[in-house]
């Protein structure tokens, strides 16, 4: 048993509403940890006061520059000793996941084992940047306790000014929207950055993120210096059984009200099924004998909505690949910034087309180095300098595809229209030869 709990009012009042609490966990790991006694004190004083008491420092393990997130306490005594010693410290490591947080339950049970072993027992799966956080350990402890999760399997994550752990969904795996194989793209991009996951040396962090479709699961628009999300450029696939034991079930009204109404670019309609046009870039279904399902997709924007609620009897196409962006961060020197589109669409089938994904990540990463300010973000950079530097300064072609909302704001001038559009078809014949 481990020594009595302080009293913590405050932190006892979070446990009487109908919802679990954090604080129950705390309570139950503090049943034989001196550690957690001592933490749960020092949360209930921050309660009162209303003040943090962990500061930073350096901890960290042989060979590796960051992944470890130190916290001392600053809550003392007047001789300057700590007031919960036994928790005096509560550092955090950062591990990496495996692309896809594909786990089994072995792995899992080794992992408390550790940290029940080295730590405080608790873990998070996962945090804001993918890696599973074993929070709080003593500093004797860090060493160990790395050591034992290496043995395992597993690796440091990014922390500091450096390229962070990256993150993908569960994609090809387990889900039928996937466009390519993330977790093949996520162990690409990796392997080639561990250098600079491992050894911060960049302006700020630099974050990859891999959704499967324009779902986006990974929220990787928001939140990923490059984001590669992805797509298809052909026309949306139907099936006609799924389409008509779908409209069964749900009806006209669910149809129009959360399909039709829905679509932001007004792409589908519902004509009498004599009326269906035959062009090239018309997906149709039948939802009984008299009416059926019109998308055009010239005009589809990939959001993927009339997908999510027909799912199976609409599907992404079949020439799927990727798009990528470049920017997104939550709010720092500037607002929230959505990535930018760079490459609207590249193929992620092959070992190449993984490889060249590679290769632009690095350009990307070298330009943000050479060009950031420091604690500046890639989008920062971008806003400040201009797309157009940026563009030119990875060596890509601007491109009239890349738009920051749909068929508004291109990125190209329109005078020169002529010049530019005869430059852009010699570029594609050249491609093809």
């Amino acid at each position: 048993m481990a020594k009595p709990l302080h009293p913590t009012p405050m932190l006892d009042e979070l446990e009487s509403g109908p919802w679990p609490s954090f604080v129950t966990g705390l309570k139950r790991l503090a049943n034989d940890k001196d550690y957690m006694v001592d933490l749960l004190g020092q949360l209930e004083t921050s309660y009162k006061t209303r003040k943090g008491y962990w500061k930073g420092g350096t901890v960290g393990v042989i060979g590796y520059g960051g992944g470890v997130i130190p916290r001392f306490t600053e809550l003392k005594d007047a001789e300057g000793k700590p007031i919960f010693k036994d928790a005096a410290e509560f550092h955090t490591l950062r591990i990496m996941p495996p692309p896809g947080m594909h786990y089994d339950t072995d792995v899992l049970r080794k992992m408390c084992d550790i940290w029940e072993t080295h730590g405080s027992g608790l873990i998070a799966f996962h945090g804001q940047s993918g890696d599973i956080m074993f929070q709080g350990a003593k500093t004797e402890n860090v060493q160990p306790a790395f050591d034992a999760l290496n043995d395992l399997g597993f690796d440091l994550g990014g922390a500091g000014p450096a390229v962070r752990t990256s993150m993908s969904c569960v994609g090809a795996a387990r889900c039928e929207q996937s466009c390519y194989d993330e977790a093949s793209a996520h162990r690409a991009v990796l392997n080639n950055f561990l250098d600079d996951i491992h050894r911060p040396s960049l302006p700020y962090k630099f974050k990859f993120k891999f959704s499967g479709c324009p779902n986006d699961c990974m929220n990787s628009i928001q939140r990923a210096d490059m984001a590669v999300i992805g797509t298809w450029r052909d026309n949306i696939r139907t099936d006609e059984a799924l389409a008509r034991k779908w409209f069964v079930k749900h009806g006209m009204n669910e149809l129009v009200n959360d399909v039709v109404a829905r679509c932001p670019t007004k792409a589908i309609q519902i004509k009498d099924v004599g009326a269906v046009s035959t062009a090239a870039s018309i997906s149709s279904v039948s939802l009984n004998d008299t009416q059926a399902l019109e998308i055009d997709n010239r005009d589809c924007v990939r959001c993927m909505h009339c997908i999510n609620v027909m799912t199976g009897a609409l599907a992404p196409g079949q020439d799927k690949g990727a798009t990528i962006l470049v920017g997104g961060k939550r709010t720092l020197k500037i607002g929230d910034l959505m990535g930018t589109v760079v490459v609207p669409f590249i193929k992620l089938a092959t070992d190449e087309d993984r490889e060249q994904l590679v290769e632009l990540a690095q350009k990307i990463i070298d330009f943000f180095a050479e060009n950031a300010l420091e604690h500046e973000r890639t989008g920062e950079m971008i806003e400040r300098i201009g797309l157009v530097n940026f563009l030119e300064g990875i060596e890509l072609d601007i491109d009239p595809n890349m738009v920051s909302a749909p068929r508004t704001n291109p990125y190209v001038r329109t005078d020169g229209w002529d010049e530019e559009v005869a430059r852009i078809e010699a570029k594609k014949q050249k491609q093809a030869a």
